[in-house]
């Protein structure tokens, strides 16, 4: 792939050169695994999981394990007809592969997918298509007995649980956490090559390895209906077949313990242009809450926290050792922590004296006290984003968010308080027992947090983000029936409506096409895997991405296979088994069914953390053991939550809260004595003031310019992804860099003219301001060991703390052609431009066509055999010099050169 980096749209994504990523001999390796995000590479590099694996399994000095992302729909076009460059009239297949050691996809010994929501499915077959490895897991199989070697597909993330679907394309699929089980299936298949195993022989001693499932050691049974046959074919279940010998004919989700037990990746591959470009601090997995329609909720229990102590060591290392000036705590409920008021205040302390940021994401209504507000505000105020899922207190209550309107109000009021401006808050349309009553409720609800900021807050906007509910496998509503697209719009209609004039509130919506999609394939069973080849060969790839999205060959794909979308839509009959129901997520059926009536039956079901137990399945009680243990660890490893809390009641709190009779709390420790909110009260009349920085950091005590080289790969870095891989660098090699202030404090870094993407050069410069200071050799020293594969610090020169960096008038390149050019034809045609005086160029730019006389810009031309000496004068005009000398060479194609920056003249 790298021959032709420099056709492919954003190359940054496939160079493999970020800080943090593991390069290895292949030589050495006898285990080369892929781990696979079927998404973007912005996407994918943001996900923790990832990343976590990724450190595991390189931890292994035989082991290589290399990134692959999803290419862009345009790469992928490119992928599949690379011009060939000895003959401009023909087209080749080039194959996708890794970003560490540009291995094609079909030369890996397994290839491992990470399946986080069900429209990816398109893109698995996407990449496999892309990489030369067939689709069906069957047609792997035969291949094998020809002695045709292709790698092992596995698949793991929360969908697997549910995962039907892509049961034919997939070997083996890993359920649950993924931190231990990986490692055993890899010791085995490593094994499996030392012994010479066959592809049957190692899927059959997986099997047996805990939270393994084989999808093809298991066949689809049609269940019986009634007379009428309705629905039939999508209520399929599943079962071990009879000649497979396996322990279990029921597949238990794996789940790791102790958290503190696993080592957490402190050394992160550094993305470009990442959608997170963040520390991720999991502080916690699991959450107690009980929300009926969240799969989260349900299948990542219990809940285990990371010990204060461990959460401070690891923050330390991962600052030291990333750069990062941002740092987020992970958890499905952060503020549910139990020690959140202890390691929040310790860790903001300890970032403030670096300009670091932190975030408190997914955090509840009535979750954080004042403290923590008012330290928040102080680092940063941007938006702040609520859940109360429904706008009625009925609806609320059916599907057990455990807020109620006073809670909200209260703490947005807090926010306002604090300088808050913006919140959002997220509902959900089409949920169990929805009437319209309960949709126009989304609109008081805001009205009233909206009024509940007082005139004060000038910039004031509340905005509703709407999304259709979608029944999820796992859950209490996974029998319900979904609103069709036809009712949604219809809905979403009732609200845009209801909002029209509506001052400082505004409403969003998710694409109902998407959510009706996703419905399908939620619940969806191994039929639709025909419907997913069959929409993917139709074109339909990034179905999440509405850019890409086209819902026609999602329904042409389900008609030509006989199958209708409102059948997957439909209510599942509670006493029939459902197509996931061999898998075990550790949540017992009877308690989903529970659950379901108390939904209908509008009831509350309190907080186990400080309520009743609620005997889902998941923890060990006196008279039973957890669904998760395997029969002979049931008495060696507790599980109940109430083990591995940091504190048994949270840090801020002197008692437990109290409920209603309906099980709602009326009263948390985090607003205790507080009284009632009075709605109308002015609550922020003051002007918002910028966050205050230590006086410290925007201290300027020495000013350089760093000129350094970009050769190689770096090349294909753009001007705004060097400038956040310098500030991260910086932090790394222990360079303070000084602060702008204001709302918005940015570390003050400013560099010379941008080079274009993918010219290199021996000259580009930085200039920094320090707020402590350094020689200029100090800091070549401790920043050149940071830079990127293909940078180099060249020299550093302490520069008049006031002084502006330069801008050079003009810079000198040497153009080189790659083989099997004509390069004769291409001197001609620069000899020929020399010769003329002047030379018209119509070129398109953002305010439409532009001529210009390029012929004064090249101040000299030396040719050579091979190369192209030139000298170019800035003084007048700038033009990208990459664009320049494929105009004069009359080449359209910028991998046929190589252009490199040898000097600023």
């Amino acid at each position: 792939m790298r021959k032709i980096l420099p056709l492919l749209p954003k190359p940054s994504r496939y160079i493999g050169i970020e800080e943090g990523s593991i390069i290895k001999n292949a030589e050495d390796i006898h285990l080369r695994i892929g781990l696979a995000f079927p998404d973007l590479y912005e996407v994918g590099m943001s996900y923790l999981g990832q990343k976590i694996l990724y450190n595991i399994l390189n931890a292994k000095e035989t082991w290589w394990a290399e990134r692959i992302f999803a290419p862009c729909a345009e790469t992928g076009k490119i992928l599949f007809n690379t011009p060939d460059l000895s003959n401009p009239n023909e087209t080749k297949k080039t194959l996708l592969c890794t970003l560490e050691g540009n291995c094609p996809l079909n030369k890996l010994d397994v290839l491992g997918f990470s399946i986080t929501h069900e429209l990816c499915y398109t893109n698995i077959l996407y990449m496999l298509d892309l990489g030369g490895i067939p689709l069906r897991s069957e047609q792997r199989a035969k291949d094998a007995l020809n002695g045709k070697h292709y790698p092992l597909i596995i698949a793991g993330g929360s969908c697997t649980l549910s995962a039907e679907p892509i049961a034919p394309f997939v070997d083996l699929m890993m359920l649950g956490d993924g931190e231990e089980i990986i490692i055993e299936v890899m010791e085995l298949l490593d094994k499996s090559k030392k012994q010479g195993w066959s592809r049957q022989q190692y899927l059959e001693e997986a099997s047996k390895i805990s939270g393994v499932y084989i999808p093809e050691f298991f066949e689809v049974e049609k269940n019986t209906l009634n007379p009428d046959n309705s629905h039939n074919h999508v209520l399929e279940s599943v079962r071990l077949k009879p000649a497979i010998k396996q322990k279990n004919s029921q597949i238990t989700r794996r789940i790791v313990a102790d958290l503190n037990k696993i080592e957490y990746p402190a050394e992160q591959t550094i993305p470009f242009g990442a959608v997170h470009k963040r520390l991720t601090l999991e502080i916690a997995r699991g959450c107690t809450r009980g929300c009926r329609f969240c799969q989260a909720g349900m299948v990542y229990r219990p809940v285990r926290e990371r010990s204060v102590e461990n959460l401070s060591n690891i923050l330390e290392d991962c600052l030291q050792k990333t750069g990062y000036d941002d740092v987020s705590f992970l958890s499905l409920s952060t503020g549910d922590f139990s020690a959140l008021k202890t390691l929040f205040l310790k860790t903001s302390e300890r970032c403030a004296k670096e300009q670091i940021s932190i975030s408190l994401p997914s955090l509840r209504v009535g979750s954080i006290d004042d403290s923590i507000m008012e330290r928040l505000a102080s680092i940063r105020r941007t938006g702040v984003t609520l859940a109360p899922e429904a706008g009625s207190q009925r609806l609320r209550d059916v599907i057990n968010k455990g807020v109620t309107e006073e809670e909200l109000i209260l703490h947005v009021q807090k926010l306002f308080e604090h300088g808050w401006q913006q919140v959002k808050l997220y509902f959900m349309i089409g949920l169990p027992t929805e009437t319209k009553e309960d949709i126009l409720a989304i609109v008081d609800l805001c009205r009233k947090v909206r009024d509940a900021a007082g005139p004060g807050v000038k910039r004031l906007q509340v905005t509703a983000a709407i999304s259709p509910f979608v029944p999820k496998p796992h859950t209490p509503f996974q029998w319900e029936e979904q609103l069709s697209y036809e009712e949604t719009r219809e809905r979403i209609g009732w609200l845009l409506e209801a909002f029209k004039g509506e001052k400082r509130l505004k409403m969003r919506w998710h694409e109902p096409k998407t959510s009706f999609l996703e419905g399908v394939f939620s619940r969806g069973s191994r039929k639709l895997a025909d419907v997913i080849e069959t929409a993917y060969n139709k074109g339909a790839i990034f179905a999440s991405w509405m850019e890409h999205f086209k819902l026609e060959p999602w329904l042409e794909a389900l008609e030509e296979h006989g199958l209708k979308a409102e059948d997957f839509l439909a209510e599942r009959p509670v006493e029939l088994a459902l197509p996931w129901e061999h898998l075990n997520a550790g949540i017992s059926k009877e308690f989903l069914l529970r659950e379901r009536q108390k939904a209908l039956g509008e009831k509350i079901s309190p907080d186990c953390r400080y309520g009743a137990c609620q005997v889902c399945g998941v923890c060990d009680r006196p008279n039973s053991v957890s669904l998760l243990h395997e029969p002979e660890t049931s008495e060696s490893n507790q599980l109940s939550y109430q083990n591995i809390l940091n504190y048994q009641q949270r840090d801020q709190e002197t008692h437990k809260p109290k409920f209603d009779e309906k099980g709602r709390v009326v009263e948390r420790q985090i607003k205790q004595n507080t009284p009632e909110p009075e709605i109308t009260k002015e609550v922020a009349g003051k002007k918002a003031k910028p966050p205050k920085i230590d006086a410290t950091l925007a201290h300027k005590a020495a000013h350089y310019v760093i000129t350094y080289s970009k050769l190689d790969k770096s090349a294909y870095l753009s001007q705004l992804e060097l400038q956040s891989l310098f500030d991260l660098a910086l932090r790394r090699a222990g360079v303070g860099l000084s602060f702008s202030q204001g709302f918005h404090p940015l570390p003050l870094l400013s560099f010379g003219r941008a080079l274009p993407v993918a010219v290199e050069s021996h000259c580009e410069v930085l200039g920094i301001h320090l707020r402590e200071y350094l020689s200029a050799e100090e800091v070549y020293k401790r920043l050149n060991p940071h830079l990127l594969r293909g940078m180099q610090i060249i020299n550093v020169e302490e520069l008049p703390i006031n002084t502006k960096l330069k801008q050079s008038s003009g810079e000198e390149y040497l153009l080189e052609f790659t083989e099997g050019q004509k390069i004769e034809d291409i001197i001609q045609h620069w000899q020929e431009f020399i010769s003329n005086p002047s030379y018209s160029w119509t070129r398109t730019t953002k305010n439409g066509e532009r001529t210009t006389d390029i012929r004064p810009l090249f101040k000299e031309i030396k040719i050579n055999k091979t190369s192209i000496k030139i000298i170019f004068d800035w003084n007048e005009t700038y033009i990208s010099p990459l664009k320049l000398c494929l105009e004069v060479s009359k080449l359209d194609n910028p991998a046929l050169i190589r252009l490199i920056k040898m000097k600023n003249v």
